[in-house]
């Protein structure tokens, strides 16, 4: 064998352990981008983390097990061909899921729920297979290849768990800044000079550097190794799910916990000391459960944070998840060298492969079986028994078992999730948990407040999912506006189920057919069980699927009149396909002639690059797309064909005795005057389920101040027509013009009330509002607010002569389901005596507000 460690030269050995280094960076960096990739096909995260973590688990342990029996002639050119080869794998990946996506669509119109899901996870895992196992063989090579250099397996290992941990960060930066397709790019490129200089290093290698075969260790240690793995990988799933939770929400996590996570291990594979061996079970095991135990710390921490930039965020936030877990991945860090220099180095391989395995299997089973069964808080109890109770069989360490038995003991208690209130104490303190539901979708809360009102939360995340009055009307709203567009509704979809309080807006309009698609089995019991009070009992009068949005539509062969988009947090991993060019057009296929598709968007979401994105995507697919402003929402409208938009509501409204249900007795006027705008035509980025880019961007622009409501309502402004081009776009007759002119302008006049509100200027909002309300009385938005404004200045009232009951009544006067009013009358005759007239504005109350504890006790 040559060597050129002559004249104080480095020895070969070490470029080679660096290049190995960098292979770590590679892989890993591979592993989140694929993650990322699957989770926009399944746009659910934590299916995209477990799919990917199999596949890599999977092929790494069974290809370093098949590189043991390959006679390499020389290991390191082998292992330099693979490099390269895994390399234009990555650069060709995209394409070859994309090609498999499209056959997967043609297929899911003969495919339920879960049996497309099985197909997606067998297409994935296959086309992650190959490359993980390739570098399982690398692994296996690059042993052959320093074996009778002074190189240990502790110092290999571990320099290419650092470079993991490394290449698990760089997405964290590549997303944002280079985009997904980039970030590839910039991985493979990386991936081929680690090629090319491992073949370079070749050359001072011969044959007699690889050993025909390795000696394997006892099966029973195998077996074991494999636990510790399965019990190691069911960890990394808890971890991901319960930290993305309270952390950045978004698949970014799952890079800060990688690095974290391979952090641990590397520094424990360098530096453990060996002579510590028989506690190692009992310290991974307490400190997972402790981990677990102070959960709500890092969340209530993470709550009232507040970060200066995006990066500045990730890094405390990876300091927060490194405090609670490094000791664990410390510890799984030594176990390898350990085992290994108990059964020879030369064993190490096919104890990794083992581990490898028995890590994939447990991904697995952390996700269809564990989570589903028992939730995330249960999985990371049970990994961290598994991983003690494996650990110490193998040692046969008796002693050991007695602090078994104590972290059995600890996990019991908590082996349930945290009560919300003690992970967001800040927004939801004082509240207590009413139903709580877990599967491998998400984590569904309904949580009761102080006041009786009820919260639907989705992985700890809430989007105007209340029973508070003033959010029912806005999720009535988003089925309101939709179906007034539309002359004659007779079929509608609901693209979200959520609390049902949107489809209960439909209740009014008549002979409808309504359809809902709900992914989270969480949300639909909720909505039925726990929201029938506040939304009508809606639900029960439609059809409601358990399905992925995406693929009811590629499914099914219905068409609608009116199909409606609900909200969701967009910068979510998977959540930016449904504002996706191919979304888009998955909708418009399925409208009737004269159908309407109608995407709400929460602006306090977005930063104005992000909605010119989404914009720009909406109006590719529907050319005569326009915008509507409900209170900070809002609306793309895509009409299958041109539609005179005033005239639609007319003839829709002319169908009702009675329209005041039907538009929220705000009136036909009030709706046109909500009107924004034709979607404007721009140039630039659209969003595409392959190319995404808001996801990247969003979590970015929220910590670095791009995302700010008032400079957005600023821009939307500069692109809101003047009225009387408004009127022309939606048809609006003369005789009509007044009416519709004053509704336009007291929106308008509202907007800019906002946007002084925002910018501090209290008192120039105030007088906007006023002016808006001597506009249009009826808007509900502006009635509210002004009557928000009186009820802060009653003492005002007292000062020019008016008695509180009578300031008080001017308020309802104003806004009649005001409910700060009715219950302050209703205090005020109770104390006077005035029972019957108490009684009447209790009822008054209680049927604005159904869940109102207050009100409901005086039953």
């Amino acid at each position: 064998m040559n060597s050129i460690s002559g004249n104080g030269a480095r020895p070969w050995w070490w470029g080679v352990a660096l290049l190995y280094a960098l292979s770590g960076f590679t892989s890993l960096a591979y592993e989140v981008l694929w993650s990322r990739m699957l989770s926009m096909q399944f746009g659910v995260s934590i299916f995209g983390v477990v799919l990917t973590v199999t596949a890599f688990m999977l092929g790494l342990g069974s290809g370093s097990i098949a590189g043991v029996k390959w006679k390499a002639g020389n290991p390191l050119a082998a292992f330099a061909g693979i490099e390269v080869a895994v390399a234009l794998y990555a650069l060709a990946l995209p394409g070859l899921m994309r090609h498999a996506s499209l056959w997967l669509e043609d297929a899911s119109g003969r495919l339920g729920l879960m049996h497309w899901y099985l197909l997606q996870a067998l297409e994935a895992v296959s086309l992650l297979l190959l490359p993980a196992f390739a570098m399982g063989v690398g692994f296996t090579l690059v042993l052959k290849a320093i074996d009778e250099t002074p190189l240990t397996l502790g110092k290999l290992y571990g320099l290419n768990t650092i470079g993991g941990a490394l290449g698990a960060l760089f997405p964290l930066w590549g997303l944002p800044v280079l985009g997904w397709t980039g970030s590839v790019r910039v991985a493979a490129i990386l991936g081929l000079l680690v090629g090319g200089a491992a073949l370079h290093f070749s050359r001072y290698t011969g044959s007699g550097a690889s050993k025909a075969t390795l000696p394997r260790p006892p099966m029973s240690a195998l077996l074991l190794y494999a636990g510790i793995g399965a019990g190691s990988l069911m960890l990394e799933v808890g971890w991901v799910r319960l930290y993305g939770m309270i952390m950045l929400r978004t698949e970014y996590v799952l890079g800060v916990i990688l690095a974290v996570f391979l952090t641990g291990i590397a520094l424990g594979s360098l530096f453990a000391p060996r002579r510590i061996a028989a506690i190692l079970p009992i310290v991974s095991g307490g400190g997972a459960l402790l981990g677990l135990w102070l959960l709500p710390v890092a969340s209530s921490w993470v709550e009232g944070s507040q970060f200066g930039s995006f990066f500045g965020a990730i890094g405390a936030q990876a300091a927060i998840a490194a405090l609670f877990t490094l000791p664990v991945t410390l510890v799984l860090g030594a176990w390898l060298p350990l085992l290994a220099e108990r059964h020879k180095d030369a064993s190490a391989v096919w104890l990794y492969g083992a581990n490898s395995l028995g890590g994939g299997l447990g991904a697995l089973l952390a996700c269809l079986v564990v989570i589903p069964n028992h939730g995330t808080a249960a999985l990371v109890a049970i990994a961290a028994l598994a991983i003690s109770g494996f650990g110490l069989a193998g040692l046969n360490a008796r002693w050991g078992w007695a602090g078994f038995a104590f972290l059995l003991i600890c996990a019991w208690p908590l082996r349930s999730m945290p009560p919300v209130h003690e992970l967001l104490p800040i927004a939801e303190g004082g509240s207590r948990d009413l139903y709580l539901y877990e599967d491998a979708v998400s984590l569904t809360h309904v949580i009761g407040r102080k006041d009786g009102q009820r919260i639907l939360l989705t992985d700890l995340q809430r989007m105007d999912a209340s029973s508070d009055p003033a959010a029912v009307e806005i999720q009535m709203d988003q089925a309101r506006l939709a179906l007034l567009l539309h002359p004659d509704p007779k079929l509608v979809l609901f693209l979200g189920l959520g609390t049902g309080i949107s489809m209960g807006g439909s209740l009014p309009f008549p002979n409808l057919d309504r359809s809902a698609v709900e992914l989270s089995q969480g949300a639909i019991h909720a909505a039925r069980n726990w929201f029938s009070e506040v939304n009508g009992g809606a639900v029960d009068q439609a059809r409601v699927y358990r399905d992925d949005a995406r693929h009811y539509l590629d499914a099914t062969d219905r068409k609608y009149d009116v199909i409606i988009g609900d909200l969701f947090h967009p910068d979510l991993a998977g959540m930016g396909s449904l504002l996706s060019v191919q979304q888009f057009g998955r909708a418009r296929r399925h409208l009737s002639p004269d159908g309407i598709f109608v995407q709400w968007l929460a602006l306090n979401q977005f930063d104005i690059g992000s909605l010119s994105v989404v914009l720009r995507s909406f109006r590719q697919v529907f050319p005569d797309a326009q915008m509507f402003m409900d209170g900070m929402h809002l609306a793309l409208v895509g009409p299958n064909k041109p539609l005179l938009i005033a005239d639609a509501m007319k003839r829709n409204l002319q169908r009702m005795k009675d329209d005041g249900p039907a538009t929220g007795n705000e009136g036909m006027w009030t709706w046109l005057g909500r009107y924004w705008g034709p979607v404007p035509q721009s140039a630039g980025k659209v969003q595409d389920e392959w190319v995404p880019y808001i996801e990247y961007s969003l979590p970015k622009a929220r910590y670095d101040g791009s995302v700010n409501l008032a400079n957005l309502l600023s821009w939307l402004m500069m692109r809101h027509p003047d009225v009387d081009a408004a009127a022309d776009i939606l048809g609006v007759q003369r005789q009509d013009r007044e009416a519709f002119g004053r509704a336009y302008m007291a929106a308008t006049l509202t907007n800019e009330a906002w946007i002084s509100a925002i910018r501090g200027d209290e008192s120039k909002s105030v007088q906007m509002i006023w002016m808006a309300y001597q506009a249009n009385p009826h808007d509900r938005w502006i009635a509210n607010a002004l009557a928000d404004s009186m009820m802060q200045s009653l003492i005002q009232a007292r000062e020019h002569g008016l008695s509180e009951r009578e300031a008080l009544q001017r308020v309802l006067k104003i806004s009649p389901d005001h409910a700060g009013a009715l219950r302050a009358l209703w205090h005020l005759e109770k104390a006077a005596g005035n029972k019957e007239e108490a009684e009447r504005y209790r009822l008054r109350l209680l049927a604005v507000a159904p869940l109102d504890s207050e009100a409901k006790s005086a039953l």
